[in-house]
């Protein structure tokens, strides 16, 4: 039996786990619940890549650092919406990010974007019309959309990154570079609003990090184990935990509009994962 659905549907659980502490942890600063969320991965990247004897700085260090400054920026606009939005709207609208990985695929790589991708990409973002909704008083505020859908955009980058690193580079060292740059950027804007977590807080934080690590573990051994775009349908298994833990833990309701434009963004990033050519590794940090 193949233990990639299972591997990629824990990881979405992971991630899911992370999320609501992020969103919990509301009183944190965002750069600073970023320099916690870095220095616990920073750390961790350092002992895996000597414990395999990796060289760390790799070899194509202008777009190395390219991804880790995309995937910083990207990170820090999410946690932004995750304290501004409904905890499902936050993580819905960052699984805009492979649409966006392939225009710039298609931009810079020359890769053929074909019709029916650019009709599934017009599906995805109807459903962010349906869910910000046309009623003006509908609590999801258009700003943090447009935040949400910009971190998106910053991930598309990272993630195209990625695929420049793919035949230069170690994937560890890939990873290593989130943290490298994110740690100490995010602990000098932090320094300037720092607020000491309680104890409570500070266990929140280290678990910020711990499902973060674990949830990047599994998801890597969910794409080793079957490498096929399919495979990636099962990280979107992180929409449903993302709407009930919203609902049961912060009692977030949808109208049915909202839930239609929520069907209608993830029906057209799943399409594509079956219409694009090439499965890529998506992983901001």
């Amino acid at each position: 039996m193949n233990k990639g659905p299972w591997y990629m549907i824990f990881a979405a659980l992971m991630f899911s786990l992370m999320n609501v502490l992020v969103k919990e942890l509301n009183r944190i600063p965002v750069f600073e619940l970023v320099f916690f969320r870095s220095i616990f991965s920073l750390i961790y990247m350092i002992v895996l890549l000597r414990h395999k004897n990796i060289k760390p700085f790799g070899r194509n260090k202008k777009i190395l650092i390219l991804r880790g400054v995309f995937g910083t920026i990207a990170l820090t606009l999410f946690f932004i919406t995750l304290h501004k939005t409904p905890l499902a709207i936050a993580v819905i609208i960052q699984y805009l990010s492979p649409i966006f990985t392939i225009i710039f695929t298609s931009i810079f790589l020359k890769d053929k974007i074909t019709p029916q991708q650019w009709l599934f990409f017009f599906v995805s973002f109807i459903g962010v019309v349906f869910i910000k909704g046309f009623d003006e008083s509908n609590q999801i505020p258009i700003n943090y959309v447009m935040v949400g859908i910009i971190s998106s955009v910053f991930s598309g980058l990272a993630y195209f990154c990625i695929v420049k690193l793919k035949n230069t580079d170690h994937h560890l060292v890939t990873v290593f570079y989130f943290p490298l740059i994110s740690t100490p950027i995010m602990s000098i804007l932090s320094f300037f609003n720092w607020k000491f977590p309680t104890k409570e807080e500070f266990f929140y934080l280290i678990c910020v990090g711990f499902f973060s690590q674990i949830a990047q573990i599994y998801m890597t051994k969910g794409i080793q184990s079957q490498p096929s775009g399919s495979i990636m349908i099962f990280k979107y298994i992180g929409a449903i935990f993302a709407l009930i833990f919203g609902y049961f833990i912060f009692d977030e309701k949808f109208s049915i509009q909202a839930l239609f434009g929520i069907f209608l963004l993830l029906l057209g990033v799943v399409l594509n994962i079956f219409f694009k050519k090439k499965p890529y590794d998506q992983s901001i940090n």
